[in-house]
């Protein structure tokens, strides 16, 4: 079995739920997939930071940093540091706040000091919907100077992320579509 075929395997398992549920888009779902359980999990984690840092090694123009919007990205970028680095070829993670800092430097942006000035970095999450998550953090993270290479999701419901990406000048890569993960 490979790599992607046992991370589909896992998050059947430990993420996809049926029932009625609100999503962060404020859209129902009849199905849900808490991405978080799958990457909080030792083996989930590893697979998907393997998985992730296989499409941002493909990118045409070398990515320099990691990231995404707390806290569904924060597994995922962590992972995708680690293993990047025991392949010797390492790459920093940063996190994008919610909201800024309420006291000290006020940044909306952690792991800074590890990132080049106007690097190019890739943003990652573990499900887009409708992909406002990420048009927030590509306007943070281009705000303090960084240029967006890639946008990678685990998990892209095939609800118009890659359409409103599209139109913001994005391509969204994904391990996995809805259609992917449920056939």
């Amino acid at each position: 079995m490979n790599d992607r075929q046992r991370l589909k395997e896992i998050l059947l398992e430990k993420s996809y739920r049926q029932g009625s549920f609100t999503l962060t888009s404020g859209k129902t779902s009849d199905f849900y997939i808490d991405g978080k359980q799958t990457t909080l999990s030792a083996e989930g984690a590893y697979l998907c930071g393997k998985l992730i840092l296989e499409l941002i090694l493909k990118q045409k123009e070398p990515i320099q940093a990691v990231g995404g919007m707390t806290l569904g990205a924060d597994p995922l970028v962590t992972a995708v540091s680690m293993v990047s680095f025991l392949e010797k070829n390492p790459i920093p993670a940063f996190i994008v706040r919610k909201e800024a800092k309420g006291h000290g430097t006020g940044n909306y942006i952690e792991g800074l000091k590890n990132m080049p000035a106007g690097c190019r970095v890739a943003l990652i999450e573990d499900v887009v919907t409708t992909g406002g998550t990420l048009l927030q953090v590509i306007e943070r993270v281009e705000a303090q100077g960084f240029k967006v290479g890639a946008v990678i999701t685990v998990v892209e419901r095939q609800e118009g992320g890659v359409k409103t990406l599209a139109d913001a000048g994005y391509t969204l890569e994904s391990i996995f579509t809805r259609e992917e993960l449920l056939s």
